[in-house]
């Protein structure tokens, strides 16, 4: 069996604070459900951040395999504002593959949103954000997806919907 993922003893800091220290785990298969549990400011985002390449570790490893694809929703979703949410999926889409459009108006009526809309993502709301996010984490069918606080912003309805999702996936 291949490990999707390997952290092994990886060490953060920012300045003074090491946020971060001597942090291993391994991901074996696709199918698990891994919920990463602390206060705030315990360095999830952190190690996510870490995980995803957006920053590098002081010292220690992070290792995917080469049939890991990564996708990710790690703090505030950041888009292209002046655009609709097709036109950042289509964006997104391209830096990899290709938008499997039909998988994403599946994923976005799962989740209560419209594709072909051509409302701003600017005036989207924190919610109506959050779950674009989602969907652009598991547009392409990754096999490992960070969620960093996926139901941020989501009202009780559309929880009960991506908790139903998160299922069907694994």
């Amino acid at each position: 069996m291949t490990n999707l993922l390997v952290v092994e003893k990886v060490i953060k800091s920012y300045k003074e604070a090491v946020v971060l220290e001597n942090v291993s785990l391994q991901i074996a298969d696709k199918g698990q459900i891994i919920q990463l549990k602390g206060i705030n400011g315990s360095g999830k985002s952190t190690l996510f951040k870490l995980i995803g390449g957006l920053e590098k570790p002081d010292s220690g490893e992070i290792l995917l395999s080469s049939n890991t694809n990564l996708g990710a929703l790690i703090e505030n979703p950041g888009f292209l504002e002046n655009f609709s949410l097709a036109y950042n999926l289509r964006y997104l889409a391209s830096i990899k593959s290709r938008l499997n459009e039909a998988y994403a108006e599946k994923l976005c009526q799962t989740l209560a949103l419209d594709l072909h809309s051509h409302t701003k993502m600017k005036n989207y709301s924190v919610g109506m954000r959050q779950k674009a996010g989602i969907i652009q984490a598991i547009m392409e069918k990754q096999n490992l997806i960070l969620l960093d606080e996926p139901s941020r912003g989501l009202d009780q309805e559309s929880l009960q919907k991506f908790v139903t999702l998160m299922n069907q996936l694994r």
